[in-house]
């Protein structure tokens, strides 16, 4: 699913036009964005949990040529689903 075939399934089921939804849509990514940059963590009871983690520094290897090269210590956001999402999904 697209991100424009999301705002007209939001708009579909929540009555509502879809510049509304994908403003909507819109505010909901960035402040998740917002929130994980912080350091703090977004939970949505029943669908899930966002989170900002720490990857090490590392060394790793060029596949094309086999030389050894570092790769950057950074930050990156994880999703954790929640019971609700996880009974959805295998029903």
């Amino acid at each position: 699913m697209t991100k424009t075939e999301l705002v007209a399934a939001i708009a579909e089921q929540a009555g509502i036009t879809k510049a509304d939804a994908s403003r909507a849509l819109q505010a909901l990514i960035e402040t998740i964005t917002t929130t994980l940059d912080k350091g703090d963590s977004v939970s949505l009871t029943g669908f899930g949990t966002f989170a900002i983690a720490e990857r090490a520094a590392r060394t790793g290897r060029n596949p094309s040529n086999g030389k050894t090269l570092a790769i950057p210590a950074k930050k990156v956001a994880k999703f954790k689903a929640g019971k609700g999402l996880s009974l959805a999904l295998n029903r």
